[in-house]
């Protein structure tokens, strides 16, 4: 599916963001271990987010679907032996945390994915996992998926992450659940703690001291995850889109509302800020297992910054983003250490920086990044990719709003992965400062 991007030179409004990915995986993981019957509202009812709901119905939780409210029966801590392999789909959180969870089960199992996910690197995770003491065998090419795993008896370890992985440290830390002994973790820099805050809420103590994270296991006992109801808040990578398309914009004002707020996710607005544009961030009061709230941007001329180092980690989904506003930006932008970009389900450096290059941008791509030099006049008419990949497409979306004429973008239905909404949304915010709202066909007009 390709869709057209019909340039608009206001975006206003207030909109509502869909659930967090990285917590709904994981709230569908440990409601499905849990010994009782969950409650979890606002989950995000993506392709990725979906496959780890069959997963873990296949290994025994019970699953009950209304729209975005889903109710999950747990297993009491052990699943049960799936009868045919796990496709986990393009999801590279989903596969390597049920890794982890597997890893302690008494069974073999295993877990596909597509060809995107079939191409990322597992090693990261069976080498730790094997270390445990579970038996892992990467079928696929070059220590890809597919993954068979055997799970058992696994010993706690003290690990320390080669690099900034929120998706290791979370799969190591699932394992440890069943381990023997302490499971610690120690990362290089801080990077997302869904998996922690997601323990202290359902009753697994957690230490933290610095850059180290551990658990005490329960090995041969019963894991003492107390079930609930759970709200998922808007997820920041969506708000993520909009935010940057605001701050781009001089005059804009958007709104996201119910946006998680957790301090490891929202990097992006500190980057924005010094750029020069003008973000509110308001909490609300709740006793939700994650931080919540609105954000209100507006926009005005950027100016290009550095990003690199420590800031990389907690910013690295949104740095395509960050690569717009910069092709807007006032003077360069230059990001760094985010080598990482390239085993996402693209190579988003090599993906992003092609893409600008077709809109006129100014770029020099970089072994672990990039330098983009604005601000430009972004080309329309022509023909861009996303290359299979859901945050690429839709950060050429956003920039390609400020296109002298209609941009085409092809391979968008990888936008579903994460935000089936997209569309609607961006029509939403910027339809009625458009006299004319194209056709849509085979070939969507927005």
């Amino acid at each position: 599916m390709s869709i057209t991007i019909t340039p608009s030179k206001k975006i206003n409004g207030i909109i509502e963001v869909p659930g967090d990915k990285s917590i709904s995986h994981r709230l569908a993981m440990l409601c499905a271990l849990a010994n009782g019957t969950s409650e979890i509202n606002n989950f995000l009812c993506s392709e990725d987010c979906l496959n780890t709901l069959h997963a873990v119905e296949k290994l025994g939780a019970k699953i009950k679907q209304q729209d975005k409210h889903i109710t999950i029966t747990g297993t009491g801590g052990k699943f049960t032996q799936p009868s045919r392999y796990l496709d986990m789909g393009n999801s590279g959180t989903g596969m390597r945390l049920l890794c982890g969870l597997l890893a302690g089960q008494g069974f073999s199992a295993t877990l596909i994915g597509d060809e995107s996910l079939s191409s990322r690197p597992m090693k990261r995770i069976s080498s730790p996992l094997e270390l445990m003491g579970a038996k892992i065998e990467l079928t696929g090419d070059r220590g890809c998926a597919p993954i068979k795993i055997t799970g058992g008896i696994l010993n706690g370890i003290t690990y320390s992450l080669p690099m900034a992985s929120a998706q290791v440290k979370s799969a190591i830390l699932l394992a440890g659940l069943f381990a023997k002994g302490t499971t610690e973790v120690i990362e290089p820099k801080e990077t997302r703690d869904h998996t922690e805050q997601i323990f202290k809420a359902m009753g697994i103590p957690v230490r933290i001291d610095g850059l180290s994270v551990s658990i005490i296991g329960y090995a041969g006992g019963s894991i003492p995850l107390t079930p609930g109801n759970w709200q998922v808040p808007g997820d920041f990578s969506s708000a993520a889109f909009w935010i940057t398309a605001a701050a781009c914009r001089k005059g804009a004002t958007v709104t996201i509302k119910n946006v998680g707020l957790n301090k490891r996710r929202t990097a992006l607005v500190d980057v924005l800020r010094r750029m020069g544009t003008d973000i509110e961030c308001i909490p609300h009061d709740t006793d939700n297992c994650e931080p919540i709230g609105n954000i209100t941007v507006k926009g005005n001329q950027l100016s290009g910054t550095e990003i690199s180092g420590n800031e990389i980690p907690n910013l690295i989904d949104e740095l395509p983003l960050v690569a717009v506003a910069g092709a807007l930006a006032t003077g360069k932008t230059i990001i760094s250490d985010a080598a990482e970009l390239r085993v996402k389900e693209t190579d988003r450096i090599a993906t992003v920086a092609t893409n600008l290059k077709k809109l006129g941008v100014a770029v020099e791509e970089k072994a672990d990044g990039m330098i983009i030099t604005g601000p430009n006049k972004i080309n329309g008419n022509i023909t861009l990719d996303s290359y299979g990949d859901h945050r690429i497409a839709m950060a050429m979306a956003v920039l390609s709003q400020h296109a002298n004429a209609p941009v085409q973008i092809n391979n968008t239905d990888c936008i579903a992965t994460s935000y089936p909404d997209f569309e609607k949304d961006l029509i939403s915010l910027t339809q009625t400062n458009r006299s004319n709202q194209s056709d849509r066909t085979d070939n969507n007009s927005l």
